[in-house]
C-alpha cells in the first residue's frame, strides 16, 4: 500500500508543477494579447463574464487572470463591476481543466505518450527561442500533467481496497456538509483547484467515491479556491482586498445554491452517468452551477461592487491611486497602470492652477496637492522596478515617454507651490489676461489629456506668453527708467512671466508624453456599465 501511495502523492505533485510551467509559457505565449482583451473587452459585466472564460480556459488559470484584473482595478483602469464580471467567468473557464484531465488523462490515458513526448519537448524548450521555446514548454507542462495522472491512477489503483465511498459521509445534510469540508480543505492544501479536480476524478474513475460524494467535494473546492486569493490580498491593496472578499462571497453563495441544484439534478446525473461516464456526468455538474451562480449575481453586479466597497471602503481616500506591485511581473500590464496614474496626477494638477489662475481664484486644490507628490513618489518607485520585455519599441517608447511625465510633473509641482507668481500676473491689469487664459486652459488640459488639439494649444499659448514676456520686460524697463515702476516691480513681473511661460511649457511636455503613450499603449475603454 505505501508504494500505491507514494505514487499518489507524487503524481498529484508532479501534476502541479506540470500545470505550473503550462500556465506560466500559456500565459507568456497569450502576452499582450491578454492584457488586450482584458482591458478592452470587459466595458460590461457580461462581457467581462465571457472574456474572463474564455482567457482562462486558454491561460488554465483562473489566478493569472484575477491577478490581473485586481491591478487594473487598483490603477483605476477598470471599475470594480467590470472585475466581478471577469470573476464569475473565471470560475466557468476553470472549468475547462476537468475536462482536459477527464478527456487527455483518464479517457484517452496518454501518460505513456506523454513519456516519449516528454524528452523532446524538453529540448524545444532548453534550446529554442521565442515562440518556438514557449511551445516547448507548454509541451513539457502537458506531459507533466498527463504523466501525473497516470501516476496518480496507479497511486489510487490498490488504495480502492482501503479506501471506498462507505467510509466517506453519506447524502444526509451534516454528510454534504463535511464532504464540501473536505474538498475546501484538499484544495487549500494543494494550493490547486484544478489539481484538487483531477483527484477527485481520479477517485470518481477508480470508484473510490460515488458520483454524489464527488459532485459535493467539488462545490466544497470552489470555497477553497478562494483561499489564494486571500492570502495574498492580506497585504495588498485596499481593491485587491475587495476583490478577494467579492471572489469569496460569489464562491459561498454559488456553492450554497449548487447544494440544492445537486438534489434535484441527482437523477438527471445518474442517468447522465449511465448513457455517458460518471466523470463526464460530475464535469457537466461543475460546469453547470458555476453557469448559475454567474447567471444569478451578473443582473446585480452594480449594487454587488456598491455593497463591497461598503464592507471595505477605501483606507485612503486622499490617495488618487493604489498601484498593485503584483503587475510588476508584468511589463506592459505595469506601464498601464503607470499611465492610468500618471494621467491622474496631471488632472489634478492642471485643475489645482487652472482653480488659482481664475476669475474667482481659489488656492485650496493648490493646498491639497500633498496627494500628488506622494502619487509621484510612488510612481517614481514603481517605474524603477518596472522590467521590460527584450524587442519591444513600443513599451520602451511608453516607458520613456512615462519617465518624461514623471520629471515634468515633479518641475510643474514645485513650480504650483510658487503662488506669489499668481498673485503677481493677476494683480496686474496687463499680464492679468494671459494669466487667465493660461488658468482656462489648464482646467481644458485637464479634461482632454493627451489629444493633439490640446497640444497644440498649449504650445502656442507659451509661444505667446514669451513674446509678451520679452515686450513688457522692456516696456517695464522703460517705465522703471521715467519712474513709473520700481525695480522691484520690474524683477517681480519679469519672474512671474517666466513662471508662466515655465509652467506652461512642463503642461505641453506632460501632454505631449501622455499622448505618446496612448499611441504605443492602446487606452482601453473604461465603462461602469451594468
Amino acid at each position: 500500500m505505501s508504494g500505491n501511495l507514494y505514487f499518489l502523492v507524487g503524481g498529484i505533485g508532479m501534476f502541479l508543477v506540470g500545470m505550473e510551467i503550462m500556465t506560466a509559457a500559456l500565459k507568456s505565449a497569450a502576452g499582450s494579447n491578454l492584457r488586450e482583451v482584458l482591458t478592452r473587452f470587459t466595458t460590461t459585466p457580461f462581457r467581462g463574464v465571457c472574456t474572463g472564460a474564455l482567457m482562462t480556459a486558454i491561460v488554465q488559470s483562473s489566478s493569472a487572470t484575477t491577478v490581473m484584473i485586481v491591478g487594473f482595478v487598483g490603477a483605476g483602469l477598470l471599475s470594480m463591476a467590470q472585475a466581478l464580471g471577469v470573476i464569475y467567468g473565471a470560475n466557468i473557464g476553470t472549468t475547462a481543466t476537468g475536462w482536459l484531465v477527464s478527456l487527455l488523462g483518464l479517457k484517452l490515458q496518454l501518460g505513456t505518450i506523454a513519456m516519449a513526448v516528454l524528452f523532446p519537448a524538453a529540448l524545444v524548450d532548453l534550446l529554442g527561442r521565442g515562440a518556438l521555446a514557449r511551445v516547448g514548454r507548454v509541451a513539457s507542462g502537458l506531459c507533466l500533467v498527463l504523466i501525473g495522472i497516470d501516476l496518480m491512477q496507479t497511486g489510487m489503483g490498490d488504495l480502492t481496497e482501503h479506501l471506498t465511498p462507505d467510509m466517506l459521509p453519506g447524502a444526509s445534510l451534516g454528510g454534504l456538509l463535511a464532504l464540501a469540508g473536505i474538498g475546501a480543505v484538499v484544495t487549500i492544501l494543494m494550493q490547486s483547484s484544478s489539481a484538487a479536480m483531477a483527484l477527485a476524478l481520479v477517485m470518481l474513475s477508480a470508484q473510490a467515491i460515488t458520483l454524489v460524494q464527488a459532485a459535493t467535494i467539488v462545490i466544497g473546492m470552489n470555497i477553497g479556491t478562494t483561499f489564494t486569493a486571500l492570502l495574498a490580498a492580506l497585504g495588498g491593496s485596499t481593491s485587491m482586498r475587495q476583490t478577494a472578499l467579492a471572489n469569496l462571497i460569489f464562491n459561498i453563495v454559488t456553492s450554497a445554491v449548487a447544494f440544492p441544484l445537486l438534489l434535484l439534478v441527482k437523477g438527471g446525473l445518474e442517468e447522465l452517468a449511465i448513457r455517458t461516464d460518471e466523470m463526464t456526468a460530475l464535469l457537466v455538474f461543475h460546469t453547470g452551477f458555476n453557469l448559475v451562480g454567474a447567471g444569478l449575481f451578473l443582473p446585480i453586479t452594480p449594487r454587488f461592487a456598491a455593497f463591497i466597497a461598503q464592507v471595505l471602503p477605501e483606507r485612503h481616500p486622499e490617495r488618487l491611486f493604489e498601484l498593485d506591485r503584483g503587475l510588476l511581473s508584468d511589463g506592459r500590464s505595469a506601464l498601464l497602470a503607470a499611465r492610468s496614474a500618471m494621467a491622474l496626477i496631471a488632472e489634478r494638477q492642471f485643475r489645482a492652477l487652472g482653480a488659482a489662475m481664475a476669475p474667482e481664484q481659489d488656492y485650496r486644490p493648490l493646498a491639497a496637492l500633498q496627494s500628488c507628490r506622494d502619487g509621484l513618489a510612488e510612481l517614481q518607485e514603481f517605474l524603477s522596478d518596472v522590467r521590460l520585455a527584450e524587442d519591444n519599441a513600443e513599451d520602451e517608447l511608453a516607458y520613456a515617454a512615462m519617465l518624461h511625465q514623471l520629471d515634468h510633473l515633479s518641475r510643474l509641482l514645485e513650480r504650483s507651490a510658487q503662488t506669489e507668481r499668481i498673485a503677481d500676473l493677476l494683480g496686474d491689469p496687463i499680464l492679468r489676461r494671459p494669466a487667465l487664459a493660461a488658468g482656462a486652459l489648464l482646467r481644458r488640459s485637464a479634461d482632454n489629456l493627451g489629444t493633439s488639439r490640446n497640444v497644440l494649444r498649449v504650445e502656442r499659448l507659451g509661444h505667446l506668453v514669451e513674446q509678451r514676456r520679452k515686450r513688457h520686460r522692456r516696456a517695464m524697463m522703460l517705465s522703471e527708467h521715467a519712474g513709473l515702476y520700481s525695480l522691484d516691480q520690474v524683477f517681480a513681473h519679469t519672474d512671474a512671466l517666466r513662471w508662466l511661460q515655465r509652467a506652461l511649457h512642463h503642461v505641453e511636455r506632460v501632454s505631449h508624453h501622455h499622448m505618446v503613450a496612448i499611441e504605443e499603449l492602446p487606452a482601453p475603454e473604461v465603462s461602469d456599465a451594468g
